[in-house]
């Protein structure tokens, strides 16, 4: 078996207008950057590297992206998440990974148990660029989300405005990993929930 490289993408890019404020500059309760836990879920989950998107205040919340993560800034970011994911995958495919594990920043929970439950769908790197899988709670559809490096030049066309991959997801029957066991699907749109 070929290990698989897996590359962790952050999509922080968002104003957070029901937030009240940029995701990517919000802080759990003890004091530590989203981003930072975000970065970390991912790392300690088995990505090698991981690209953290900006967008708002991108001046401010790049200091907040932890040393060893590459912040990269959406331009565009204003039009929606799509261009977010399309700016990480131009990222991704600057580097040698087989697949891209895709999160929000404003999944504080997330664990990394979920980030290796889902890279087990590729568990090969002479097939991994050709897997699509996401996580999924009670059912119902989140993150992370993996992509196969053969398919980011497709996900990115695909993608516009606030619609991100799940369509192309769905349209390509991507594997859903059940991570309800281990929680931090959920997440966090308003302030008052963020502890």
């Amino acid at each position: 078996m070929v290990p698989v490289t897996a590359l962790g993408i952050v999509l922080a890019a968002g104003a957070g207008r029901r937030f009240g404020g940029p995701k990517a500059l919000a802080r759990d309760a003890g004091g530590v950057p989203w981003v930072h836990l975000a970065c970390r879920t991912l790392h300690d989950g088995g990505c090698a590297e991981v690209v953290v998107v900006l967008g708002a205040d991108a001046d401010l919340a790049r200091a907040l992206v932890p040393e060893g993560a590459r912040p990269v800034v959406a331009a565009d970011w204003a039009s929606g998440v799509a261009a977010s994911l399309r700016t990480g995958l131009t990222a991704a495919a600057e580097t040698r990974a087989d697949v891209a594990v895709v999160t929000l920043v404003d999944l504080p929970g997330l664990r990394a148990d979920a980030v290796r439950r889902v890279l087990a769908a590729a568990p090969d790197a002479r097939t991994a660029r050709g897997v699509l899988a996401r996580a999924a709670y009670d059912g119902a559809p989140g993150h992370p989300v993996l992509l196969g490096r053969a398919h980011w030049a497709a996900v990115a066309r695909s993608v516009a405005g606030d619609t991100g991959a799940g369509p192309y997801l769905r349209a390509h029957d991507a594997a859903v990993i059940d991570c309800t066991d281990v929680g931090g699907g959920r997440d966090v749109d308003e302030a008052r929930t963020a502890t």
